[in-house]
């Protein structure tokens, strides 16, 4: 996979805060990774540190969820507003808990092979300032796990060969 990094993120006043910005290009449809992306239900499956998600509202253009992430016996909750326009974008707003701010985008282009270019970006700040330390110093790699998951989650979604070979809908494309 190629990944470089992207300028969606418009650089912030204070740059040591936690944010990531990368395009990466996927043999899969935009309509698969939006359909992937989407499925917030079920990022418990397969996101490392995710231990819970409860979604509160669901619709074809937005959805309201809550998600528990743990590790090493700290778990810390928040909810989360995702704006949904198929097949093209998704937008993730952070609205309660023990973050200042998160803003996750993503964006889904055809590449003209057959597959497509995903543009992803992160930008968040926590409260706590010891929270804030602790995630500056395992952000890259914490994030490069993230999003290998979700590239291992299209594999084993979308190759062909794979338990499903692309052949069912997940339940974010059946809901919508």
């Amino acid at each position: 996979m190629l990944a470089t990094i992207s300028r969606r993120c418009a650089p912030r006043a204070r740059p040591s805060l936690p944010r990531h910005s990368e395009t990466r290009h996927l043999p899969y449809t935009p309509e698969q990774m939006f359909d992937l992306v989407a499925d917030v239900g079920r990022y418990d499956e397969f996101l490392p540190w995710v231990t819970a998600i409860r979604v509160r509202q669901d619709g074809e253009t937005e959805m309201v969820a809550d998600m528990i992430v743990g590790f090493k016996g700290l778990r810390e909750s928040f909810t989360s507003k995702v704006l949904k326009h198929r097949p093209t974008d998704i937008r993730v707003d952070y609205v309660d808990g023990p973050l200042k701010h998160l803003t996750n985008e993503w964006e889904f282009k055809p590449d003209g092979k057959g597959g497509c270019e995903v543009d992803f970006c992160v930008d968040f700040a926590f409260k706590n300032r010891m929270f804030e330390m602790l995630a500056g110093q395992v952000f890259d790699r914490a994030l490069r796990k993230m999003i290998g998951a979700f590239e291992e989650r299209a594999a084993a979604l979308y190759a062909p060969g794979s338990s499903l070979d692309g052949s069912s809908k997940s339940s974010a494309q059946s809901a919508a």
